[in-house]
């Protein structure tokens, strides 16, 4: 395992580029390893019926750790994760996610969104908020204050914390585990109610554990890669 440091703000800093020379992979073993992580991706599935039975901690730190080394704007990093397991604070969490949703499907999400959602099955009861056994809460940090106190706007902070959104839930995939990105709007509860500083903001909430042994989930066909993908 790699040895931690602490990462400090290098703002205005002369570039300085060190060697990169990692060993090259042979062509027949990154054919392989590609196609497993094709195979294995392909069978990931947004759960919303959890198991309440307790997942490995290290598994989720490793994968929060994985999240962590996305790339981000001028090297910013400007996400914080919050890992919840205490059963009273995602209790409170679910509640007021669930008054959110419930002004949502009343009407708040405009009916073209409604029609989009139907197939999926989805409604304002959020079962996967206390049922599951961690939720890890995404922050993304619009600046950082310096030691003088001075803001200092972070760049590109939207499409850095969803590219480590997207490796955060490939990773607990990987390591055996289901995850769901829920995004109730808004979201200002959740800085409440986890205390979070005032230069961060809500990101997506995303429920982690073993799917419930009677789960089912929606009959979903993905694109083709002919449907996705354009060759020039």
């Amino acid at each position: 395992m790699p040895t931690s440091t602490h990462w400090t703000p290098v703002d205005g800093t002369p570039y300085r580029p060190v060697p990169y020379r990692p060993e090259r992979m042979p062509a027949e073993e990154s054919l392989a390893r590609a196609a497993e992580l094709r195979r294995r991706l392909g069978e990931r599935r947004t759960v919303r019926q959890f198991s309440a039975d307790p997942v490995p901690e290290q598994v989720v730190r490793d994968a929060i750790a994985c999240a962590a080394t996305a790339p981000s704007g001028a090297h910013q990093q400007p996400w914080s994760f919050v890992r919840v397991r205490d059963p009273e604070v995602r209790r409170l969490i679910r509640a007021a996610a669930e008054e959110e949703e419930r002004l949502s499907y009343a009407g708040r999400l405009g009916e073209e969104w409604l029609a989009a959602l139907r197939p999926l099955g989805t409604d304002e009861v959020k079962p996967h908020l206390t049922d599951a056994p961690v939720l890890i809460v995404v922050f993304q940090q619009r600046y950082r204050l310096g030691a003088d106190g001075v803001k200092h706007k972070h760049y590109y902070v939207d499409e850095s914390v969803g590219i480590a959104v997207g490796m955060l839930l490939s990773a607990l995939h990987l390591s055996g585990l289901a995850a769901l990105v829920h995004t109730p709007s808004p979201m200002r509860f959740l800085s409440e109610v986890l205390g979070r500083p005032a230069n961060e903001k809500a990101f997506a909430v995303i429920p982690v554990g073993y799917p419930a042994a009677d789960c089912r989930v929606p009959d979903l066909v993905r694109k083709s890669l002919d449907q996705v993908l354009t060759e020039v």
